[in-house]
């Protein structure tokens, strides 16, 4: 099993710039948790990868920067394109999505920079992915056009395998408003595709804002075939009362992510604004990825609970190795709860990070 934080909470798109990350963040949290190895769910965006894939030495020289520092990475997020902490993101992300061939050589790229950056030990290396696209423009045209791209990666995949001995699987990342959304989507798309290479990225915060039951949902994606090559271990803001908590929701208003908000009753808004605006029927759940060690001001709460849960059924149904902490929102939290400076982003995630840790080694210990 590897426990990993995502580095897309950092803003570096070069390789000077995500050298220096390591330096400021992700050695500091490794001493502070104690650890021999920290391991790292490393961001690259398209025009680093796509240098990186190109060059053989640049792997090398990245390769040695993580072990100097005793930082390992099995996993790499290939959802945002580049650009991720820019001002304004919102839907930006999800493009190019995978009716792009675009999208198919950044992944491909990721791939052949993760087969150089694993350790030895590693069973296999995941890249986690967009789930295909926004909702909307979507029909037969592009599903056809995602569904080629999709076999291409896969026999991309089953090529670079088959050159350096490396497995590298890819999973498609279930999140509210896209043609994905959830795992019943997932079991339904997904479920002629080559299982050896392609599968789902679990993010459990996006689990909790469809409002479904964990052992539910693995168990649908089980019956589908559809294997978890990845979790994203996450939480998501919870309002069970959203007029009560309006004034206290106003504060998780910002510019640059999409928040989009989900009721037990079936309501649904595409930013939290918007739901606010509405008043769109409660309890909800906000895509808003929240730390996992400290509660949200009241009264509100976050889905750790959904978490706790999800992770144990994980744990006993399938054989999923890679669990990412992905809390990329610590810069636009309410200004209380922001980390002032580079320490403070430190302590957070160190935090995280040993939350997770101990509650995927009490769960191991349990069974």
């Amino acid at each position: 099993m590897h426990l990993s934080y995502c580095t897309n909470v950092h803003p570096a798109e070069d390789l000077a710039g995500i050298i220096d990350q390591l330096d400021t963040y992700a050695e500091p949290i490794r001493r502070r948790l104690g650890s021999e190895v920290l391991g790292l769910g490393l961001w690259l965006a398209a025009p680093v990868a796509a240098a990186l894939a190109q060059d053989p030495a640049l792997r090398r020289r990245l390769r040695h920067e993580l072990d100097t520092r005793g930082l390992e990475v099995v996993t790499l997020n290939g959802f945002p394109y580049e650009a991720f902490q820019a001002p304004v993101v919102k839907h930006a992300v999800y493009y190019p999505d995978w009716t792009s061939r675009d999208r198919l050589d950044y992944t491909l790229d990721l791939a052949t920079v993760l087969s150089d950056l694993m350790p030895a030990t590693a069973t296999y290396g995941s890249i986690s992915t967009l789930p295909l696209a926004w909702r909307t423009p979507w029909d037969s045209a592009h599903e056809s056009a995602a569904r080629g791209h999709l076999d291409e990666l896969a026999r991309g995949l089953e090529r670079i395998a088959g050159e350096t001995g490396r497995t590298i699987r890819v999973g498609f990342e279930p999140e509210p408003g896209c043609v994905i959304e959830n795992t019943t989507q997932a079991a339904w798309l997904l479920t002629d595709v080559d299982t050896r290479w392609l599968g789902v990225c679990l993010d459990l915060a996006h689990l909790a804002c469809a409002w479904e039951q964990p052992a539910e949902a693995l168990d649908r994606l089980a019956r589908a075939g559809v294997p978890v090559v990845k979790v994203q271990v996450s939480a998501a803001l919870q309002a069970d009362d959203p007029l009560t908590a309006s004034d206290v929701l106003q504060a998780y208003v910002e510019p640059r992510f999409l928040h989009q908000t989900r009721s037990s009753l079936g309501g649904a808004t595409d930013d939290l604004d918007a739901a606010l605006a509405e008043s769109l029927p409660g309890p909800w759940r906000i895509h808003y990825h929240v730390p996992l060690h400290a509660l949200p001001e009241p009264p509100l709460t976050s889905t750790v609970p959904v978490l706790r849960q999800a992770v144990h059924e994980l744990l006993t149904r399938t054989d999923c190795e890679h669990y990412d902490v992905e809390t990329y929102t610590w810069g636009v939290l309410p200004e209380t709860q922001r980390p002032a400076d580079a320490a403070g982003l430190v302590d957070g995630i160190a935090a995280e990070l040993a939350f997770a840790r101990d509650l995927l080694a009490a769960e191991v210990i349990a069974r």
